[in-house]
């Protein structure tokens, strides 16, 4: 394995780089919803989830356009087996890719993101990720990891105007808005509906008696990145699991802000995704991890704590 050396600006290069796309897909996406022709496709590696022309388009464009700008690298997007790009054989680099996230509401215009994360083989660690909003004002939520080892998790509006994050004051329970991916009826809502001490701990009223813990519906690493921008407290998911191209960009992004996800056993989920070789890369796409994001890990314990009493 051959190591490179990242520009210190990579972070804001993804950044520019998604938004270029965003921008090419977003009238593709829309024209697909006011017309009704949403080019579904079938889906032959994830037969039950959506799959359209939109999300191949994607990963074509991602593959060629990251080509020009890192050079060598192993390509692991959720539409296709993991491949190299480049001259290198084996290049350190290994760029996590989920094209069109939520993409069966992105062809009615509604919701749609697209994640992208770079880890470094020889640091066994993310260095920098970014997910971006298709339809959204926030549009862009990254992170990258500097000259000196430090990780800075950052926001960009659609207007350029750009944000650093950094950890809030941590919430309780009852004061949170706590999100999950619940569209599914039977494999997500009904698990969901069936948590009663979640549910009651999030109805204890507050110290002036009202109730303002919530329950919320997000998607994907997008969810993750909504906490390290302190809009919803936190994000569980203990029924299917995240994939590895849902889960890791906006894990990434959420220790970057301060924040931290766990298992359902209240261990810490470790950044390193154990990308050692090609074999361990094509490996990890198989996977799904259960966790518990949130702003902070008093808060992700509770909620554990919680969820293994219902």
């Amino acid at each position: 394995m051959t190591s490179v050396t990242v520009p210190p600006n990579l972070g804001d290069q993804l950044s520019d780089l998604v938004r270029s796309i965003m921008s090419e897909i977003r009238p593709k996406l829309i024209r697909a919803a006011l017309s009704g022709n949403r080019g579904e496709s079938e889906n032959t590696r994830h037969e039950d989830n959506f799959l359209s022309i939109h999300d191949m388009w994607m990963h074509d464009r991602y593959r060629d356009l990251l080509g020009g700008m890192i050079g060598s690298f192993v390509y692991a997007s959720e539409e296709a087996e993991p491949q190299v790009v480049g001259q290198d054989a084996e290049p350190d680099l290994c760029i996590i890719v989920d094209p069109l996230d939520t993409s069966e509401l992105a062809v009615r215009a509604l919701h749609g993101y697209t994640h992208v994360m770079v880890y470094s083989r020889s640091l066994a660690r993310p260095i920098a990720a970014v997910v971006g909003d298709i339809f959204h004002e926030v549009q862009l939520y990254g992170a990258q990891r500097d000259s000196a080892g430090h990780d800075h998790a950052f926001v960009i509006t659609r207007d350029g105007e750009k944000y650093e994050l950094s950890q809030r004051k941590p919430k309780r329970l009852s004061q949170s808005i706590v999100t999950n991916f619940l569209m599914r009826p039977t494999e997500r809502f009904v698990p969901l509906s069936q948590q009663t001490e979640l549910i009651r701990a999030l109805d204890q009223p507050d110290d002036d008696g009202k109730s303002r813990g919530r329950i919320g519906v997000d998607f994907g690493s997008v969810s993750l990145c909504h906490v390290a921008a302190g809009f919803t407290e936190a994000v569980i998911e203990f029924a299917k699991g995240f994939a590895i191209w849902d889960l890791a960009p906006g894990h990434y992004i959420l220790e970057s802000a301060g924040g931290t996800v766990l298992d359902l056993g209240g261990e810490i989920v470790p950044l390193d995704y154990e990308l050692r070789s090609r074999d361990d890369i094509a490996k990890a796409m198989n996977p799904r991890q259960k966790f518990v994001a949130a702003g902070s890990i008093e808060l992700a314990r509770e909620i554990v704590q919680t969820l293994r009493k219902g």
